[in-house]
């Protein structure tokens, strides 16, 4: 993990050197090894059992000393063909320290598995719908109205629909309190929901990120394997606007597009540009873009 307090991406991003110790240097990194940041979560990396885990999502709830930083990661057990790879669960880690450490917290796993189990309440969950949230992304409701958390969820892999869960902040650990999109109702039956008939978006759908955008007034989500997109919609459960390719398949072939939150476009009602790193197809190298959002979106 990076860190940056960088608020102009207008001219790249600053981050600067990790520094042992310090929860407000660019990187987490020891002593021993002060070149490299150090895994946030670790691994067992053994194909077929974990090959690694790879975070999907973030968000800081509270402010302050009390502020809390949470991550939901996929665990992977097993790489397949391009865009085809397996998970054995998903899961929510936390940090109090601005992600110095990360404590999976086992409550909130996800078992991938085509059944459903009733177990023990410190047990994982194992339902067969825990599928739909192998990966994720997160945003705050926006308004005074809307207290609370949105979970875009989508299946291990970039061949999906995606769906979406809501809960309260001081209720992210807790997956009992959370409710899903219906498709016309919130519920809080995880098992109610139906491949096509709950999903706010369908397609194969790929790593994504969500935010609201002040420019737009409207939720903005981005996701893309060969290029990237960009959807729209007033509420979180929709409807989704068609895509538009804010990034068209071409010599730079980019896939994963994370928006930056210091973005213009969704902190200003006057300034239209969005940043977002997107992932290289070619040599894995990371890309900072900027895109210019049209009001008409």
């Amino acid at each position: 993990m990076l860190r940056t307090d960088d608020d102009d991406p207008s001219d790249g991003l600053t981050i600067t050197p990790g520094i042992p110790g310090d929860s407000k240097s660019g990187a987490v990194v020891t002593a021993a090894a002060p070149a490299y940041a150090t895994e946030m979560i670790r691994a067992m990396k053994a194909d077929f059992v974990e090959v690694t885990t790879i975070p999907t999502a973030g968000i800081s709830i509270g402010t302050g000393a009390g502020a809390k930083q949470y991550v939901n990661f996929m665990s992977v057990r097993h790489w397949g063909s391009a865009g085809v790879w397996d998970t054995n669960f998903s899961m929510t880690a936390v940090s109090a320290d601005n992600g110095q450490t990360w404590t999976p917290e086992l409550s909130t796993m996800r078992v991938n598995a085509p059944l459903t189990m009733a177990l023990p309440d410190e047990a994982p969950t194992v339902n067969v719908n825990n599928r739909f949230f192998q990966q994720s992304g997160y945003v705050r409701g926006h308004g005074a109205d809307d207290a609370y958390i949105y979970q875009v969820g989508t299946p291990n892999g970039r061949f999906g629909n995606a769906y979406l869960a809501r809960f309260h902040p001081d209720d992210i650990l807790d997956l009992s309190k959370y409710e899903y999109w219906l498709g016309n109702s919130w519920t809080s039956d995880l098992g109610a929901l139906s491949e096509t008939g709950s999903a706010i978006v369908t397609g194969n759908i790929s790593e994504l990120s969500v935010a609201w955008s002040e420019y737009l007034g409207k939720y903005v989500m981005l996701d893309g394997d060969n290029g990237i997109r960009i959807r729209t919609a007033t509420t979180m459960s929709g409807p989704w606007s068609a895509p538009k390719m804010l990034v068209p398949d071409g010599r730079v072939v980019l896939y994963g597009p994370m928006m930056l939150p210091q973005s213009p476009a969704l902190t200003s009602k006057t300034d239209n540009r969005l940043y977002f790193n997107g992932s290289q197809w070619s040599d894995y190298n990371m890309m900072l873009v900027e895109s210019k959002l049209q009001s008409s979106w």
